[in-house]
């Protein structure tokens, strides 16, 4: 299997790393995963978790590592800057950058993420970019708003492979927060998966989009709902993941129209952003995020040869 592997393509986040072996006809020739994300190397740790990564798929002397992601970053291996948004994500590698790798000869290259730095407008992405190259791949020609779920959901505007802008709501951090550190978390005690779930996620996510200004206030709705109307912690639990999402869908309505919207992210969590698109009378197109990272990544190597 390794001798049919021409380049490796790589995903390094801040929880988990991927990397896909691609053969020289273009095919996968293996997959591989790691915790070893962002969050649990220093700088000097990324060399050997590549190495590990790899580990009995390929042991080629010599080879191609293309890397998005949080390797990239102030505290990754190496950090790559920013490309400036307006941006040609078809130059990704252009600005990618070496980092040294003490034994062996794959050459590695670190793809750069993207910013915006107008007074008021401040953004920044690292990993996103290359789905959203990988985007141009999947659905050519597509032009309009792009839906990235997440920890930290990204909104942008593309036209083909050019993004022109993008915004960050915190929504998934949000969540967690909410659930584990504030006085919601009384309600939210028990079981969270039972069958009032999905009843409370709809009455969230109405909620939601028809006043998103209101986020504020309804949270402690929920607090409320479970002292006076007895609602159990799965319905709860399901109020608040469908009122972050309905504010953060419903303060974007304007994007929204009647053609499909890429979304791209987790299977499961796309879905409950599809149904919000939805709701406001649009259309959702589900994309993996892995399958975009990959067509993303092998795009970006296409343009640097």
């Amino acid at each position: 299997m390794s001798s049919r592997t021409n380049w490796i393509a790589v995903d390094w986040g801040t929880s988990n790393l991927r990397a896909w072996g691609i053969g020289y006809d273009g095919a996968v020739t293996f997959v591989s995963t790691s915790d070893k994300g962002m969050g649990r190397l220093t700088p000097d740790g990324y060399p050997a978790a590549l190495s590990e990564v790899l580990a009995g798929h390929y042991e080629g002397a010599s080879g191609d590592v293309l890397i998005s992601g949080m390797a990239g970053a102030r505290q990754g291996w190496m950090e790559a800057p920013y490309l400036d948004a307006p941006a040609d994500l078809r130059g990704l590698v252009e600005g990618a950058i070496s980092p040294p790798m003490p034994s062996g000869g794959l050459r590695v290259r670190i793809l750069p993420g993207v910013c915006q730095k107008a007074p008021g407008s401040e953004n920044v992405m690292r990993g996103e970019e290359t789905q959203l190259l990988g985007l141009s791949r999947i659905v050519p020609g597509y032009a309009g708003p792009v839906c990235m779920p997440g920890t930290h959901s990204k909104w942008a505007l593309v036209e083909g492979a050019r993004l022109a802008s993008f915004t960050t709501a915190m929504t998934g951090e949000l969540y967690e927060l909410l659930r584990q550190y504030s006085l919601l978390r009384q309600s939210l005690e028990g079981e969270t998966e039972g069958p009032k779930r999905a009843e409370g996620f709809r009455a969230g996510l109405d909620m939601g989009i028809a006043k998103p200004q209101d986020l504020t206030s309804r949270l402690f709705t929920l607090r409320a709902a479970s002292l006076l109307s007895g609602r159990g912690a799965d319905w709860c639990d399901g109020y608040l993941s469908g009122l972050l999402i309905g504010a953060e869908v419903g303060a974007r309505k304007e994007l929204i129209g009647t053609g499909d919207i890429p979304v791209i992210g987790s299977p499961m969590l796309s879905m409950l952003y599809a149904e919000a698109i939805e709701r406001l009378g649009g259309k959702a197109r589900i994309i993996d995020a892995a399958d975009a990272t990959l067509a993303g990544l092998r795009a970006a190597r296409e343009f640097s040869s």
